[in-house]
């Protein structure tokens, strides 16, 4: 069982496999070991597809030595999150409901992530419908964090987070509809990136039959590179999602190297109206400043916003409801209390509270428009918090009272309202030694720009060495 195997690069693992010096049977195999000595702790995986895998594992390595032509992700093993539907394999969307549904289709992300290449070592664990931003639900025990089993690894993206942080797979797919990328990211010490809303289409996962309001597939990686590389797969336009944008994706690999000189940077701890731990304050807020050494124009944003998140909580909640409602009464007792609490209020919200909240994305879209007239890169904290025990969400945060539901993830939610583009980047540790990130922001269409700003910070400050206890 290899570590180093287990936590290479996505980029050079696939390289390697190309070039004949590993294969991908054996990177698979390295993983399955993994994970059936490790994933006991992490509880990260909720369905594995070993004899599927093992078998495109071996045709993968086929295909290197008869000269055929291979994918971005040729061999390269990932997971996918269970809210994305996949062909022949159980797709429980969280839910005990669905604990037993296997689709007879892959959504798009799955395809193109099968058409790269990749193997497709299993599914992995999520709350209820990506409805929390922890990642319990009623199909087992709680998803663990890597860092430290007691806490979490955050959600709804826990699983691939957890995964991904122990050296369970090279790559994990996960999705974000209130922060779900960038909360895990943030609390496991990983890269993730949200993209721009529409840029790589959602049909086949969550948001059926309501309207894909928030959520973006994306991926969780080591390296900012891996992160390139995995949303060049899955971007890009396709009819069958109406919200997905028409235009190619650009690539998102290009500016990698290009550094930051030049860009103007706008810092804000709290926009205004959030409730932040005073040390993960002081962590962000220093390595913020980092840009500045590497030629950034940085300055303090100054940003005050109002919360938005009741104009979240109205169209986030109604669309659950919507999509699966029809539950309450055929089987309440299978949902979980968040599931059941975020339907409940998507059933009593009113077509003038939908109305208003509506017009509100509207109107905070515009002023973070403007707000990007002046700057290249807003940058914040990602989270209010560091992972806290499991089941032990915070109710104060920085001497004030916060929802525990909610109040952790203040930062993330107004960028899914906007729709624009947002990263976490690893940037320090609590005093207890639990992962900090970064959040960095960028204007709507500026993925390529945000991961160039991110990579040259991984230059600067490299965190893709460090492993937590359980690996």
């Amino acid at each position: 069982m290899s570590a180093d195997l287990a936590f290479m690069s996505a980029v050079e693992l696939a390289q390697s496999i190309r070039e004949k010096k590993i294969s991908s049977l054996e990177a698979t195999e390295n993983f399955f070991r993994r994970i059936d000595k490790l994933d006991s702790q992490l509880n990260s995986y909720l369905t594995l597809c070993q004899d599927q895998a093992l078998a495109d594992a071996c045709a993968a390595d086929s295909a290197v030595q008869s000269g055929s032509d291979l994918g971005p992700l040729h061999g390269v093993p990932i997971s996918i999150k269970d809210l994305e539907l996949t062909k022949g394999v159980t797709t429980t969307m969280g839910s005990a409901w669905f604990r037993d549904r296997v689709p007879d289709m892959d959504s798009i992300v799955v395809e193109r992530v099968k058409a790269s290449g990749a193997i497709i070592l299993g599914k992995t664990n999520t709350p209820e419908f990506g409805l929390s931003g922890t990642t319990e639900n009623r199909l087992g025990e709680p998803c663990r964090n890597p860092w430290n089993t007691e806490r979490t690894p955050g959600g709804s993206s826990g699983g691939a987070a957890a995964a991904l942080a122990a050296g369970l797979c090279s790559l994990s797919m996960g999705s974000d509809g209130g922060g779900s990328i960038r909360i895990p990211a943030s609390f496991t010490g990983l890269f993730g990136i949200k993209p721009t809303q529409g840029r790589v289409p959602r049909y086949g996962g969550y948001g059926q039959p309501a309207a894909n309001h928030f959520s973006q597939s994306g991926p969780i990686a080591r390296t900012v590179a891996d992160s390139a590389l995995l949303l060049q797969v899955v971007a890009g336009p396709d009819s069958r999602d109406v919200t997905s944008i028409r235009q190619p994706a650009p690539d998102f690999s290009a500016g990698l190297a290009k550094g930051v000189k030049g860009m103007r940077v706008a810092w804000s701890s709290d926009y205004g109206y959030a409730a932040v731990d005073p040390e993960v304050v002081q962590v962000t807020e220093r390595v913020a400043k980092l840009f500045a050494d590497m030629g950034a124009k940085v300055e303090d944003a100054n940003l005050k916003l109002d919360d938005p998140f009741d104009t979240f909580w109205n169209i986030f909640a109604t669309a659950s409801y919507t999509s699966y409602g029809h539950m309450f009464d055929d089987g309440r007792k299978e949902l979980t209390d968040y599931g059941v609490k975020a339907m409940e209020h998507g059933r009593t919200v009113t077509g003038a509270d939908l109305s208003r909240a509506i017009y509100d994305v509207d109107r905070l879209g515009r002023q973070m428009e403007e707000f990007f007239d002046d700057f290249d890169l807003l940058i914040s904290p990602t989270m209010a918090v560091p992972a806290f025990t499991i089941e032990q969400r915070p109710s104060v945060i920085g001497g004030r009272e916060v929802d525990p539901d909610w109040g952790f993830v203040p930062f993330t939610y107004l960028i899914n309202i906007t729709g624009q583009t947002a990263a976490s980047v690893p940037c320090g540790y609590s005093a207890d030694g639990m992962p900090i990130g970064l959040h960095i922001i960028g204007p709507r269409g500026s993925e390529a720009r945000v991961l160039q700003a991110c990579a040259a910070l991984e230059q600067a400050q490299p965190w893709a060495g460090e492993r937590p206890g359980v690996s």
